[in-house]
């Protein structure tokens, strides 16, 4: 069955909306879009000096990411404002990323690829990357779901029971380096972001409860990622921007009922 290469591509979206849709609810908590976009455009860095040292793509893109992740918690509030402390190190990551692959000799890069990811050229090694990045993901985010909702809602009151904030927002940084890392065969590195916010955002307005939201969050980043993946293959488009597409118009869609109710 895996010998298909849209089977392979299928269950590596899948499995990366079932991993980046529930963490995405957390940045939307907590209003992390720009953290999650600055460790992503890290990555790119990662891959050149995976590269250049004939190491794993994702082992690289991990390590990056959870460097710059980390490195912007431990400084931020120390004399710079965190948008523009993150607007440096992304882009700058991503500038030292883009120039250091032209330096690699002897090794044929498709910058496109790790830009807006190729989910057909997944492999069985990738599935097995995706769906252990997956495992452990989800396997953090229940792990600490009631700490990280606590230090999420009210940092003195995590405090007060007992939660120290500064460890679960390194929990949320270690998920999120691990969830860019796995996702940029999927979706590249430009895309991870839209992946991680979109569902959560769709399903906020229909969620009761902070459970509910990381389900439904989950379903339509899985969602996403099959219709993507099937209107790219029969419309010819390219398949990660297609998948964020896909979310972006489940997004408009949830927003209409709001816009029909009568104002009081």
């Amino acid at each position: 069955m895996l010998d298909d290469f849209m089977t392979r591509a299928a269950l590596a979206g899948i499995g990366t909306g079932l991993a980046a849709a529930p963490l995405g609810c957390f940045v939307v908590w907590r209003r992390m879009a720009y953290f999650g976009d600055a460790t992503a455009h890290a990555a790119i860095l990662g891959v050149a000096l995976s590269l250049a040292l004939s190491l794993p793509v994702v082992a690289g893109a991990l390590v990056v990411a959870l460097v710059m992740a980390t490195v912007v918690t431990l400084i931020s509030g120390r004399g710079y404002a965190m948008d523009t402390l993150l607007g440096v190190m992304a882009h700058s990551a991503l500038a030292f990323g883009l120039v250091g692959v032209t330096f690699i000799d002897g090794v044929r890069i498709d910058l496109m690829a790790y830009l807006f990811g190729d989910i057909l050229a997944v492999s069985r090694a990738d599935l097995a990357v995706i769906w252990g990045g997956a495992v452990l993901v989800l396997g953090l985010i229940g792990w600490r779901w009631s700490a990280l909702l606590t230090a999420t809602l009210n940092a003195d009151l995590a405090r007060a029971a007992g939660i120290d904030p500064r460890r679960e927002q390194l929990v949320l940084t270690l998920a999120l380096a691990v969830v860019v890392a796995m996702a940029i065969k999927v979706v590249g590195v430009l895309l991870i972001t839209a992946l991680l916010i979109i569902p959560a955002a769709t399903v906020r307005p229909f969620a009761t409860t902070p459970e509910r939201m990381g389900v439904l969050a989950a379903i339509v980043g899985m969602a996403s990622a099959w219709i993507g993946l099937r209107a790219s293959f029969a419309l010819d488009t390219p398949t990660g921007p297609t998948i964020v597409c896909v979310a972006a118009v489940l997004f408009s869609l949830s927003t209409v009922p709001s816009t029909l109710r009568p104002s009081s």
